[in-house]
């Protein structure tokens, strides 16, 4: 069973390795967005005052809808916004797009 200390691990282990493996990320002082569902370990008391330390981003898990991941409502907002009436003639131009 995964209580809210044992989930809280990972994201100890997560806020290291973004420090060690992305130093000018952690300078800059950018926010973490976070998007985990309202499991009980998720929520509990350990994992919320943890997060709060870490001033990272929860965002809200959207209500139960089985046709849209709650990926789509947050995460891709802007990349789709970016996309909106845009043509790609190859995948080069593509990739250059997502590099930029």
């Amino acid at each position: 069973t995964i209580t809210g200390d044992r989930y809280r691990l990972p994201l100890m282990h997560l806020s290291r390795a973004l420090k060690e493996k992305r130093p000018l990320y952690a300078q800059r002082h950018d926010k973490v967005i976070l998007l985990h569902d309202n499991a009980r370990p998720h929520v509990a008391k350990p994992v919320k005052t943890y997060l709060e330390t870490l001033k990272w981003e929860v965002l809200p898990h959207s209500p139960y809808s089985p046709d849209i991941a709650p990926s789509d409502f947050h995460l891709f907002r802007s990349m789709a916004n970016g996309l909106a009436d845009r043509r790609f003639h190859s995948y080069e131009e593509a990739q250059k797009w997502i590099d930029s």
